[in-house]
Formats: C-alpha cells, structure tokens, sequence
C-alpha cells in the first residue's frame, strides 16, 4: 500500500466515527448511556422506538467501538466504551450550540421559560456552606449509578408526592441529566408553584462527569 492510499485508509477510520454518530436518535441513545448502562428495552422505550430499530442503532454504535455491552440472563445491557466517548458527546452538543443558530432554538423549544438557576461553581460553594438543599431528579437507575454527593433522590414523577418532605426554609437546587434536560426545569416551576425557593443547576450529570468532579454512587 503505497503512503496516498494508507493517508485514505486512515481518515477513512476516522470516518467511521463520524458516520456512527451520524443519527440524531443514535445521540439521544449516547445521551441516557452517559447516566447509566441500560438494556435494549429500556433503550428502546426511553426514545420512543421500536426494540428493532433501538438494536440496529446499537449495533453502529458498537461496530465503531463507542459502546460496549454485557449480557445478564436474556437480556443484553449497553454501556459507553469509556470516558473519551463521553467527552466526544459533550463536545458535539457544546459544538452544534457555538456554531448552529438552530440548536438555540430547538433548545429554547423544548425547555420553553427558563427558571431561575445557579452554576456549577456558586452550587459547590452554597452546598459546602450547608446553604442548599440538592436533589436529583432523574430516574433512580440513574442516580445509583452515580450522582452528586449529598444530592437527595427523588425522581421527577416521585416529587409531587414527596413535596412534604422537603422544607420550606431552605434553598432547593435540582438538577438532571445535563444542560439540555428538561427535568430539572419542570422540578423547579413544580417546586415553585408549592412554595419553594427552587432553582435548577445550569448543567448536570454529564457536565459534572467531564469535570472530573466527585460523584457518589
């Protein structure tokens, strides 16, 4: 093989990358594989897809070596391949959110009003300060398998009824999956309409995991 065509070959590896993320759904099922290893039914229902489709988009995903997989019984449970494919997925959102107009938009669709929130960085100093109450609001799956030290869980659908549990003097902080989930903002408006001084961290878990912070599981 001569130096042009090992040059093809290689960026055609590199490709292949590209090619495997290539899938709006396919980077909604790297989206939930960031918070916790799942099956393909589970995958499935979380997008809102057949188990068919769901295990074809899978398979690309594997066959570029970004997810990898272990078998229990009869079910088959995917995971990312390790950290860089997580830090890969941050910096395609943080990416399309600089350089797409469009994404502003979508994004802004989908939360709808923004809620009033605090950074990373004013959460660390208020949570040290035993200023904050922090919850976490995904799925529990989610939360056991990692999630901010000290945050309380309670799962979005759980919290109208777990309202009585939370105190009413002191500064709620919920926050989700990331900077584009919507949990943490319905949590918010929820714990405001009931009386609650509430605001939503302005990322989240896969924020929180790029950042090499502590996470308790």
């Amino acid at each position: 093989m001569g130096e042009r065509e090992a040059k093809t070959a290689l960026f055609h590896e590199f490709a292949r990358i590209g090619h495997a993320l290539a899938s709006g759904k396919r980077l909604e099922l790297l989206n939930l594989l960031v918070q916790a290893e799942r099956s393909v039914d589970a995958l499935a229902s979380a997008t809102n897809v057949s188990i068919s489709l769901a295990s074809s988009h899978l398979q690309k995903l594997k066959h570029a070596n970004l997810v990898s997989t272990r078998r229990a019984g009869t079910k088959i449970y995917y995971q990312l391949a390790d950290d860089n494919v997580t830090a890969l997925f941050h910096l395609i959102r943080t990416v399309a959110h600089q350089r797409l107009p469009e994404a502003e938009t979508a994004r802004a669709a989908y939360h709808g009003p923004d809620v009033d929130q605090v950074t990373r960085e004013e959460l660390l100093r208020r949570a040290e300060a035993g200023e904050v109450l922090v919850i976490d609001v995904r799925p529990p799956e989610e939360y056991a398998a990692g999630h901010i030290p000290g945050a309380l869980g309670i799962p979005l659908d759980e919290l109208p009824a777990r309202l009585d549990d939370l105190p009413k003097d002191q500064d709620i902080v919920a926050y989700c999956r990331g900077a584009y989930c919507v949990l943490a903002h319905h949590a918010v408006r929820l714990l405001t309409q009931h009386g609650r001084r509430a605001q939503r961290l302005t990322d989240g878990m896969l924020e929180w995991r790029v950042a090499e912070l502590p996470i308790a599981s």
